[in-house]
């Protein structure tokens, strides 16, 4: 069988994670409008009848403004030297600008290279032809494929191109397996979702979310998470006025979390504040 490992690169917000969640067929990384949605690299795993694709969904590579940043970038580049092929994802429907040349500067490819130009329901003749133009001089891509993976089109190509590519390889996974990371991380992932999708400006991007512990065997099921915020403002209004923001975040999470577990739960949601947490050493490597 051809089997191997698979990095999906990229700018925030160009659409790496609804690829990867459209072509598993399932929900494995979480999606929002926001900028740095995605903080850790997360595996989804494609088999079919003669293959095993483990995918690689990275944090948008950016400029980095503190040590999470630094994280996250360092996260991308390690997922690029430690892949088969990388999938470099470019949002077809934006001008080239500073982050793309700054992404260019950085980002070298010593593996198999595939570029996907999504969004293309977004983008016109003029503005992709410009944009191959540009990734096309700068590197040697195996393929450039189109694709809208917010409409499911394209996925097929950017499968089919990823296997002609793929060498002979074992299964690394066990052919149910879906995804490397724990239940614990993924209701981590779903409650900072409906946080991201709630909250306004930089609020949500100083939030942390640890899932502390998980009764199966109570009934309904008890899941414990606690929610990490850098300022006392900041908690105020994670939690709201009268509790509501916090209720709703507990709602629109908690119905995510049943349809992943299969079982009523309780979510029990505590704010914690930690200062600065987002350029500590220490809270970083035990996040």
């Amino acid at each position: 069988m051809r089997s191997g490992f698979v990095s999906l690169v990229g700018r925030s917000n160009v659409g790496k994670s609804t690829i990867l969640n459209a072509i598993i067929g399932k929900k494995i990384s979480i999606v929002t409008p926001k900028k740095q949605t995605t903080r850790n690299s997360i595996q989804g795993i494609y088999n079919d009848d003669d293959c095993q694709i483990v995918f690689v969904d990275t944090p948008g590579i950016h400029k980095p403004i503190n040590e999470l940043g630094q994280k996250m970038d360092k996260a991308s580049y390690s997922a690029i030297r430690d892949c088969d092929i990388a999938v470099l994802v470019v949002d077809a429907s934006k001008k080239f600008g500073e982050g793309d040349q700054f992404l260019l500067d950085h980002l070298k490819f010593d593996c198999k290279l595939i570029i996907v130009f999504n969004k293309i329901d977004l983008t016109n003749i003029e503005l992709i032809s410009s944009l191959k133009k540009i990734y096309q001089e700068h590197y040697k891509p195996l393929k450039i494929v189109e694709c809208s993976a917010i409409e499911k089109f394209g996925i097929d190509d950017i499968v089919k191109a990823i296997k002609e590519n793929l060498e002979e390889g074992p299964q690394y996974y066990d052919l149910e397996t879906l995804t490397n990371v724990d239940i614990k991380f993924r209701i981590q992932e779903i409650i900072r979702e409906k946080m991201l999708l709630l909250l306004k400006e930089e609020v949500p991007h100083a939030v942390a979310v640890q899932c502390t512990d998980i009764l199966t065997d109570e009934s309904p099921i008890e899941v414990y998470a606690k929610i990490i915020v850098e300022r006392e403002s900041q908690k105020g209004i994670v939690i709201g006025a009268k509790g509501r923001m916090i209720k709703k975040i507990g709602i629109n999470a908690r119905r995510d979390i049943e349809n992943l577990i299969g079982r009523h739960i309780n979510l029990n949601l505590n704010v914690q504040v930690v200062e600065n947490w987002r350029n500590s050493s220490r809270f970083l490597v035990d996040f």
